[in-house]
């Protein structure tokens, strides 16, 4: 499996970003190289991609696919690109505070820990729906792990289209969310006109 092995915050840096959108309280003092440089609209709509991305923990080739899914489906395909991307069961995990990043709520469920709706799902690409329930199986709970990472995100604000219990490490999904329920500092207008080309 291909892994990006380059450094989070250099990463965040050259894109621009926050690591906080990753769920990393750090914070580069070093500036990108780059900071200054006039960029090229082809380069800016690159870099908004490459941030969704990141962000989400997606490559190039299911990046794709979920983009054309996205075409397919009614509406406008830059908003139901970020929706499909934030309704991924490893995404989901995280919003909820399950997970204290992306990485590692990828990593839970890989590790087959996660039941949704009694089922265990280790497929961290899996689409939830509205209406799911989501839980950390029982035998799991236990583990101080799981403790350390309620501690850490105790205080994260779940989404509005999320229910969470955090001591129960269960929540569901109330509704499907919308764009403007999604605080991704991505501009998906850019990434339609990239792929349009």
């Amino acid at each position: 499996m291909a892994v990006n092995r380059v450094p989070v915050l250099k990463r965040c840096r050259s894109l621009g970003m926050d690591p906080i959108y990753l769920g990393i309280a750090k914070k580069s003092t070093r500036e990108s190289s780059r900071a200054n440089k006039k960029m090229s609209e082809y380069g800016l709509q690159l870099r908004e991609k490459q941030k969704a991305k990141f962000i989400y923990g997606v490559l190039e080739k299911p990046f794709r696919n979920y983009y054309k899914k996205a075409e397919r489906m009614n509406g406008q395909a830059g908003e139901n690109l970020m929706i499909l991307l934030e309704r991924r069961l490893d995404n989901v995990l995280f919003r909820m505070g399950m997970a204290r990043t992306r990485m590692e709520a990828r990593q839970i469920v890989d590790h087959k820990h996660v039941l949704v709706n009694g089922k265990c799902i280790n497929i961290p690409s899996y689409l939830i729906k509205a209406g799911d329930t989501i839980a950390i199986k029982d035998k799991c709970k236990e583990s101080d792990r799981y403790k350390a990472i309620a501690e850490v995100t105790a205080a994260r604000l779940v989404p509005e289209w999320l229910e969470c219990d955090l001591e129960a490490l269960s929540g569901v999904v109330k509704q499907l969310p919308t764009r403007e329920m999604i605080d991704v500092p991505v501009n998906e207008m850019l990434i339609v006109e990239l792929y349009s080309k």
